[in-house]
């Protein structure tokens, strides 16, 4: 059962200095269930456990001081550190070893299990809250020299290495719902293919709109979608459609259906176009969706919330601060930042929201035992405060 999270009325109960550990480690243990681990984890005389390793882990990208495996390590001789994460210390040549072992299918149903617990927002236009709608993208990390796996030749000498997280995001909810790790050479518009649900709404930049094929695929599969088109499109129009005064205060100024593609034998299935003109640019965006279903002021709406994956991915490195590679191999690498999105969804079920840069240093202060429980709430219910009469005052 989803759990209404209450930021002003947070309680040590709530937020104990270990309690987002202990709440992925019960996390970890409903997932583990459906899930059949290495061998070596039955052995008896293995020290370091899988849930012990994934919760030092996890403390590894809370935790604003440490930024290394062996720093990270080094963590496991203090007493509070082992009797509430790990139970023993850890070497590094032992933490290194288990992210061969570990599959990240594990941390991915718990990251979806966790996701599931938060509710959707009221949409600010109800309309909007009838189609379940996900914003499509994809951000690139850079990987070491010695990471050969991700090497994807670019770069001025063809040898930079990247590592790509593909993602879908729920944006009535504000939060991740599907997630793909994959080399950064490997086909963003492939993987979004992996992410598609019959019935669900994609919204996707110009980069998914290249392919006119994938708009009869997602025909296909039963999903709808708003995707932004190259200026450059080869457009055949079939029939010119009214452009209402909601839809032009919307900045739209034409949309029509039309066929898409030079030849005609290679030509998309039949499509609704919208212009929109925003800050002095023109927006090309195609959906399936008649007027009737989805009008044109909508599909405008629509695009410009698609910032917020954007915001996210930078949430997540700058805020989060997950920049510092604690594994170097494809499982280590892809654990370690399905660990970031799971940190982010459970901070998000205590606070009711992403948490911002204040109220992640507030959060920090008080892992680190430098401010007070009362401090932290406080300090909070005025960043709520802050945010409600800025919100209000654009508004």
């Amino acid at each position: 059962m989803a759990r209404k999270p209450q930021p002003t009325l947070l309680s040590q109960r709530d937020l104990g200095r270990w309690k987002l550990v202990e709440d992925f480690r019960d996390a970890l243990a409903a997932a583990v269930t459906d899930y059949r681990l290495h061998q070596t984890f039955s052995d008896p005389e293995r020290l370091l456990s899988y849930s012990d390793y994934l919760s030092l882990f996890l403390f590894g990208l809370l935790n604003p001081v440490v930024r290394t495996m062996r720093g990270l390590c080094a963590a496991t001789h203090l007493d509070r550190v082992q009797r509430d994460i790990c139970q023993r210390p850890v070497s590094p040549g032992s933490f290194s070893a288990t992210q061969h072992l570990l599959e990240p299918e594990l941390l991915e149903k718990v990251f979806l299990d966790l996701s599931g617990q938060l509710e959707a927002r009221s949409a600010r236009d109800p309309r909007l809250a009838t189609q379940k709608w996900m914003a499509h993208d994809g951000t690139l990390w850079r990987a070491l020299p010695r990471m050969s796996w991700a090497l994807y030749g670019a770069g001025r000498s063809g040898d930079s290495h990247g590592v790509k997280l593909h993602l879908s995001f729920h944006l009535l909810k504000d939060t991740p719902e599907r997630a793909t790790v994959r080399r950064a050479k490997d086909c963003e518009r492939k993987v979004w293919q992996e992410h598609w649900e019959a019935g669900d709404g994609y919204i996707g930049d110009r980069y998914f709109g290249e392919d006119y094929r994938l708009f009869a695929k997602l025909q296909t599969k039963g999903c709808v979608y708003v995707v932004r088109l190259r200026e450059q499109a080869s457009i055949h129009g079939e029939e010119e459609l009214a452009v209402s005064v909601a839809d032009r205060k919307a900045g739209v100024v034409r949309q029509l259906w039309a066929r898409l593609g030079a030849r005609e034998k290679t030509r998309s299935v039949r499509v609704r176009l919208v212009w929109v003109e925003a800050d002095g640019h023109q927006l090309l965006l195609v959906t399936n969706l008649g007027p009737d279903q989805l009008p044109a002021e909508l599909v405008s709406l629509l695009y410009r919330r698609r910032w917020q994956v954007e915001l996210f991915f930078r949430w997540i490195k700058c805020i989060l601060g997950c920049r510092h590679w604690l594994a170097e191999s494809s499982q280590g690498v892809t654990i370690q930042i399905y660990l970031a999105l799971i940190a982010a969804v459970l901070l998000q079920l205590y606070v009711g929201k992403r948490p911002t840069r204040r109220m992640m240093e507030l959060i920090q202060f008080y892992l680190l035992g430098v401010a007070s429980l009362k401090e932290l709430t406080g300090g909070l219910h005025r960043e709520f405060q802050r945010l409600a009469a800025q919100n209000k005052k654009q508004v």
